[in-house]
């Protein structure tokens, strides 16, 4: 796996753990919403879906992490495809975020463009960087 790969995973994998807090257990902050692009109103209502999406990106993050360990230090084959996957869990999961944009989900409609964009760039890059 080349040094692009590896750091576009990296950064992606690094992005997720700090971003797993933030989601799990601020949720209710102002700022925390201004950021994440979301409506104050019915944050009671949805902490427990922002708890659990948040604890899955942060295990993707660690998975990645792991594999990119597995990549430098361990069987090469095998972190490869442990980061490939992670990768995929990435891009997808960021997909489904403009999806449910689409679908009318986010409010305000839109919303999830900035994050959809920011979220998806780092795992195709790696994607990108480990097929050619």
């Amino acid at each position: 796996m080349n040094a692009t790969a590896q750091l576009a995973a990296a950064l992606a994998a690094l992005i997720l753990l700090a971003v797993f807090p933030v989601e799990a257990f601020l949720i209710d902050r102002p700022w925390v919403q201004k950021f994440l692009g979301i409506e104050p109103h019915g944050i009671r209502n949805v902490h427990l879906w922002s708890f659990c999406i948040g604890a899955r990106n942060a295990l993707a993050g660690v998975g990645t992490l792991i594999g990119l360990g597995m990549v430098r230090y361990g069987d090469e084959a095998t972190g490869t495809t442990v980061v490939v996957v992670s990768c995929l869990y990435m891009l997808l999961a960021s997909l489904f975020m403009g999806v449910a944009d689409l679908l009318g989900y986010w409010r305000p409609r839109g919303g999830s463009v900035r994050g959809t964009i920011g979220a998806a760039v780092l795992p195709a890059v790696a994607l990108i960087a480990i097929a050619v």
